[in-house]
């Protein structure tokens, strides 16, 4: 059997500043370009029979610079809805809810088009993908790639080891990122986790792109 593959988005520029990012469709910034360009050579030696993509453009650019070209955009692979807490760091949410939490308390609500969501309402979610991942799963031995958000995934795994959603605030996820879950002696298990090509690499790389003139 195959494993489920994570890949978070390259870095934006609400990454940089903090900013809780939902559906607000920043692109990555160059930066992040080569954050997931740098994703492909980390999914060489695996082989890939099923890609789901979150419905972003940062998402979707990031699998398709990564070489993950053939997917499925999956609705339910979305970041988690912010609510009225979209756009706002967790240092200004401080300000007037001191010891505010997100994995505890959830957010406050938004607009029609952006209520907000529970951690458990996000769990839902990631249980629904997983069901489709394990479907595919157990009918090929090829991998699973996702391709979606940093909280999301999070989330996922938390639910994917049987933990409750806020679970999810014990694994920090940087952007650009691999990760993994397989099992071992058929219990659900992390194997890899935050693989990325070191920024020396990647600047030593591009380096050589502006010298043979191919940026």
């Amino acid at each position: 059997m195959g494993e489920l593959i994570l890949v978070r988005h390259g870095e934006t520029e609400w990454t940089l500043s903090g900013q809780h990012t939902g559906n607000t469709d920043i692109p990555l910034t160059e930066h992040g370009e080569d954050q997931a360009r740098a994703v492909a050579p980390l999914l060489a030696d695996r082989t890939v029979g099923l890609v789901l993509v979150s419905p972003l453009g940062r998402t979707e650019r990031t699998a398709e610079l990564a070489g993950l070209t053939e997917y499925r955009v999956t609705t339910d692979l979305h970041e988690w809805d912010y609510g009225g807490y979209e756009g706002i760091t967790t240092d200004e949410i401080h300000r007037t809810r001191p010891g505010w939490d997100l994995w505890t308390d959830g957010v406050t609500p938004g607009d029609a088009d952006h209520p907000g969501e529970t951690p458990e309402q996000v769990g839902a979610r990631a249980d629904r993908v997983l069901d489709l991942a394990r479907k595919a799963l157990a009918e090929s031995d090829d991998d699973v790639a996702l391709v979606s958000h940093g909280h999301f995934l999070r989330v996922l795994t938390a639910r994917y080891l049987g933990l409750d959603a806020s679970a999810g605030s014990l694994f920090k996820l940087e952007t650009g990122t691999v990760s993994r879950l397989g099992t071992e002696h058929d219990r659900p298990v992390m194997t890899a986790w935050n693989l990325q090509v070191p920024e020396s690499v990647l600047r030593a790389e591009l380096r050589a792109k502006e010298g043979s003139g191919t940026v």
